[in-house]
């Protein structure tokens, strides 16, 4: 049995070489946490109403990179008024996003914001019941957030090559972009 998985292994080895050699010779981009903090912050405060009941501001994000579920993310800060909330109790909240990129318009964006965690000390039970409840709706106000927007020159290799964006991998300093064969236009 052993001999036959050492010759599988050495019949594979000449595959794996080409394919490793096949990944380093892919474009790729790093997008530094500083510059997604940038982009991310650029986008608050947000003011909003949830149903005339309720008003929120979220404000001051702090950038969270999860490179072990490969999403990014952010830690927000949410003062609520209304819904018996006493005025100007504020909390925190930590959101992560799904990464994709835009061929359109040629953007890198945070999309899908789930609600992993809120923080509010002091929150009586039913009233973070009724926040968890209004959770979606700030999700989608927050909605699509560009988090870089590729220049002409960033793209111009990889392009005369064949290649776009196509995998996006979190790292703990910031985003690995890399790129693979254009995909037919629709």
């Amino acid at each position: 049995m052993d001999r036959r998985l050492a010759l599988s292994v050495l019949a594979c080895w000449p595959a794996a070489s080409l394919l490793a050699q096949e990944d380093a010779a892919r474009p790729r981009q790093k997008i530094s946490a500083a510059a997604l903090y940038d982009a991310l912050s650029a986008r608050f405060p947000v003011r909003f109403t949830i149903g005339g009941l309720l008003q929120a501001e979220i404000s001051a994000p702090r950038l969270l990179l999860l490179p072990a579920r490969n999403q990014l993310g952010a830690s927000l800060r949410a003062e609520f008024t209304g819904l018996q909330l006493a005025p100007g109790q504020a909390g925190e909240m930590d959101l992560v996003f799904a990464l994709r990129y835009e061929r359109r318009d040629r953007t890198l964006r945070a999309r899908d914001p789930q609600i992993l965690e809120v923080r509010w000390p002091g929150l009586p039970p039913e009233t973070a019941q009724a926040l968890q409840g209004v959770m979606p709706a700030i999700s989608r106000q927050v909605g699509d957030v560009v988090l870089h927007r590729f220049s002409d020159r960033e793209l111009a290799l990889a392009d005369t090559m064949g290649f776009e964006p196509q995998e996006i991998q979190v790292l703990d300093d910031g985003l690995l972009v890399l790129f693979g064969p254009k995909r037919p236009s629709q």
